[in-house]
């Protein structure tokens, strides 16, 4: 696969989903872009891209899980390292989209988190968006950018059939999510 790819292509992680990048690089057969992550003595966030992405379609590897705020302005300030230097085309690999149940406004004087997230996602420079069961499929909605939602449902699915047993049990953490257990 490393032929194909030419040398045209990286992947880079943030701290939230530094095991899932190391695997998806060891497939690809390239080493993850070296990046340096550290906190100021105020908690704010300084990233340094350490690997050349000039020219390169990089694939930045960042779940906006718990911490949510901490992840999130990590993920931004990484696209960010990497539009200024000079990445041919971003896409943020977003397992999990931190603020995604706050995607409509359900009384007044509230945000809609959601579609915040989606601006500064745009603002700092992303140029597609690849996510896992987004909570409601509007969100993709809130993207001027193309926006891959996976579903894991057919997934786990096939496993389970291929367990061949019928003494499973499946649970919702929520009514929202009642129907697809």
């Amino acid at each position: 696969m490393n032929n194909f790819l030419n040398g045209e292509l990286a992947v880079i992680s943030g701290n939230s989903s530094l095991g899932i990048s190391q695997k998806i690089s060891n497939k690809l057969g390239i080493p993850l872009v070296k990046i340096k992550l550290k906190k100021f003595s105020d908690n704010e966030t300084n990233v340094k891209i350490l690997g050349s992405v000039r020219g390169k379609d990089v694939f930045v590897i960042q779940s906006t899980s718990e911490p949510v705020n901490d992840h999130l302005m990590e993920l931004l300030l990484i696209i960010d390292a990497l539009k200024r230097s000079s990445a041919r085309r971003i896409t943020a690999v977003i397992p999990y989209y931190g603020y995604a149940r706050q995607d409509r406004k359900v009384e007044p004087r509230v945000p809609i988190s959601a579609k915040v997230v989606a601006d500064l996602l745009e603002v700092v420079g992303v140029d597609r968006i690849l996510s896992m069961d987004l909570h409601a499929d509007q969100i993709q909605g809130f993207f001027r950018v193309p926006v891959d939602h996976l579903y894991f449902l057919p997934v786990l699915a096939n496993y389970l059939l291929s367990k061949k047993n019928d003494n499973f049990i499946i649970v919702s953490p929520d009514s929202g999510g009642a129907q697809r257990a």
